[in-house]
């Protein structure tokens, strides 16, 4: 049996802890229920909070632990819930949640969290110079909060030296099941999603991104460049060209541009075309071909190529997930 502690944290979004709780407890026991089987748990669960007092949720829905953190004597696994936008005070607020997630990593258990939350775990210095994610939009913050941390954005789920990194708010749910089956096998963890009627984990949320292409910086000149290719980027760009129009070699453009961007500036054309094709795609384009050339790639195979390396989807793949068409219901449902 393994033992999980769901850590509960004020303010903080209710759903990282229950589904968690939800998706641990039903491994082993809820498909086996419906098929009249012996229920196997794999999980015990227990739920702390710092105290072991109830806490209040980011929209207002008391929850009760069952214990307090200090009072846990095993745990094999712990998830810490996800906290609202207000990371300082979240941090200020729990910050002997930091030591006690050291304390228990360095004795082996594996640590994890998804979203915002993923914060409790750079602050207590468990993702130092480790694989991480979290969710897209907290990304570039992250980034510049935690330097010492290798952020991988694009990814659902980061595996790291026993420490476990999830996306969004509901990307918990793929967190789970990804440490049942890293705990219990694929079978076990197949069933507890064909139970539960969810997916098994997504690896990547970069399809779920509105990428910002522009960031906060000062250089005039790189900022006209980025306007540019913004006005631009679907035709045949000479990024020479562009470096020579404003008064630059190559090489200082390139290291002008990332510097203000925190991009190579080819990465970000390309990042720009792939946001062009997926609007596309999301309007129901129904010929991949003409959606890779009106972006400037008129080699259909490299266009599906670029694509899948910034989404982790086909652009065919992306339009059935996010295009008008996935919108409509089955046929005969309603």
């Amino acid at each position: 049996m393994i033992d999980v502690t769901v850590v509960l944290v004020n303010d903080g979004y209710a759903s990282t802890a229950i589904a968690p709780l939800e998706v641990f407890s039903s491994a082993g026991v809820l498909l086996n229920a419906f098929a009249g089987e012996t229920p196997r748990p794999q999980f015990r669960v227990q739920v702390a909070s710092l105290d072991g007092q109830p806490v209040q949720s980011a929209h207002q829905l008391a929850v009760s632990p069952q214990t307090s953190i200090s009072e846990i004597e095993k745990t094999d696994l712990i998830v810490v819930s996800a906290i609202g936008l207000d990371v300082d005070g979240a941090l200020a607020a729990h910050r002997p949640l930091l030591d006690w997630l050291c304390h228990w990593n360095a004795h082996g258990a594996g640590v994890a969290a998804a979203c915002a939350g993923v914060s409790f775990l750079a602050e207590a210095g468990l993702l130092d110079g480790r694989r991480a994610t979290t969710h897209w939009a907290l990304a570039q913050e992250f980034a510049q909060r935690y330097p010492k941390v290798d952020w991988h954005p694009e990814a659902f789920i980061t595996e790291d030296a026993g420490v476990y990194c999830g996306g969004g708010v509901y990307g918990v749910i793929d967190l789970s099941l990804y440490l049942v089956e890293k705990f219990c096998g694929h079978d076990i963890a197949l069933d507890c999603a064909r139970s539960m009627l969810v997916e098994m984990p997504r690896v990547n949320q970069a399809g779920f991104a509105v990428l910002p292409l522009t960031s906060r910086h000062d250089d005039g000149a790189i900022r006209k460049a980025e306007e540019w290719l913004h006005a631009h980027f679907h035709e045949d760009v000479k990024l020479e060209g562009l470096a020579a129009q404003l008064g630059m070699s190559p090489r200082n453009f390139e290291r002008r541009f990332k510097a203000a961007t925190g991009m190579k500036a080819r990465n970000y054309l390309q990042a720009l075309r792939v946001a062009a094709a997926r609007r596309m795609l999301e309007q129901g384009a129904r010929s991949v071909q003409q959606v890779g050339s009106a972006v400037g790639y008129d080699d259909a195979a490299h266009f599906r190529t670029l694509f899948k390396r910034h989404t982790g989807l086909t652009p065919a793949a992306y339009r059935a997930r996010f295009g008008r068409e996935a919108e409509r219901l089955p046929a005969g449902r309603s």
